[in-house]
């Protein structure tokens, strides 16, 4: 009997040892044991206007553009005139400095957008050169002040305040309408096509209501027992120093996408390469391409070639702005100088020079 219960021992579990062997040496899995870890939470959409689609980052980015538009055209308002009759300069000095700021007013976009796009983003961009911005306002005023020093010293404070402002409103203009069309979603594209109308027009107001305002300022305000060029800067500098600060107090809610790269720099090199390559493959057993831009596609992406491919499309209408623009900036050196000799009568009403 004992013999028989042996004999039949082996072969009543054969698979419950091999079982129990894997069950006591097989190693803990750590991922069974520990809880994995949560998702980290959404963060909540950013308040909207009244319920609207429309961001409430966008209200302080309109208020900021009004201001500083109101900074830079108020204090452009009276410019040559200070040139002319604080500085003591004659016309034609006034209206080539005149005209030498404006001109870098519109080249140093290109810097602002490089800093924007390849090292700091557009919000730090906007909020440091802000502060040049400000700093140069601070420079032109005190060249404004007849007491603080002689001819020399208002004319060294004068072009180093203009230069610091050139650069500051320069260096934010590529920047200031991109940066609030960031703080919409894709969902929402017809609402930031309505934002794009409401910040122009808030660029068209503060222009407007500066150049009857600052001139006002200049002409029947009296300091220092002349024309108060000091208050007419000072009052612009104040309306960009309250730019900047509005600009800084929606700073928790803004988007802030970071730098993606010096656009600028990839365009000119994507031309670049394509008018080489071309050059290089100019025989005639080569066959043609469609656009000559094409013959950069051995190195750059295709949507890069399109949008430069878009972007010299719309650089050939730009042809006779130029023309337009040397026209119209004279509004603000000789037809205020022609102006200034007129006698100013309108009518009933007497225009004020």
């Amino acid at each position: 009997m004992l013999e028989q219960r042996e004999s039949k021992e082996p072969a009543m579990n054969p698979f419950q040892k091999n079982e129990s062997k894997e069950t006591l040496f097989s190693p803990v899995s750590t991922e069974e044991v520990l809880p994995r870890p949560q998702s980290p939470p959404k963060k909540p959409p950013p308040p909207k206007i009244f319920g609207s689609s429309y961001p409430l980052s966008i209200a302080f980015i309109v208020v900021n553009e009004f201001c500083e538009r109101f900074s830079y055209y108020g204090m452009k308002a009276v410019l040559t005139l200070y040139f002319l009759y604080f500085l003591h300069w004659n016309e034609d000095t006034s209206t080539s400095v005149y005209h030498a700021f404006s001109s870098l007013c519109y080249f140093t976009p290109i810097l602002g957008a490089a800093i924007a796009d390849s090292w700091l983003g557009k919000f730090k961009t906007i909020i440091y050169l802000s502060l040049v911005y400000v700093l140069g306002h601070v420079f032109k005023s005190l060249g404004a002040i007849p007491i603080l020093g002689g001819k020399m010293l208002h004319t060294i404070l004068s072009l180093v305040g203009l230069s610091l402002i050139a650069l500051g409103t320069g260096g934010i203009k590529p920047c200031v309408a991109a940066f609030g069309g960031d703080q919409f979603e894709e969902k929402h594209a017809e609402a930031r096509t309505r934002y794009f109308s409401v910040f122009y027009l808030s660029i068209n107001a503060g222009s407007l209501i500066s150049t009857f305002i600052t001139p006002m300022l200049r002409g029947d305000v009296k300091c220092f027992g002349e024309d108060c060029y000091a208050l007419a800067f000072g009052v612009p500098g104040l309306l960009m120093v309250v730019a900047l600060v509005v600009f800084a107090m929606g700073s928790k809610m803004y988007r802030k996408p970071p730098p993606e790269g010096n656009i600028v720099a990839q365009v000119i090199k994507c031309i670049w390469f394509a008018i080489c390559n071309r050059y290089r493959n100019r025989s005639g057993d080569i066959p043609k391409r469609q656009h000559w831009l094409d013959w950069a596609a051995e190195k750059y992406p295709k949507h890069l070639i399109m949008d430069v491919k878009a972007l010299t499309r719309v650089l050939f209408l730009y042809i006779p702005l130029p023309m337009f623009w040397a026209l119209l900036d004279q509004q603000g050196s000789r037809w205020t100088l022609q102006a200034n000799k007129m006698n100013g009568d309108l009518a009933s009403y007497l225009l004020s020079r």
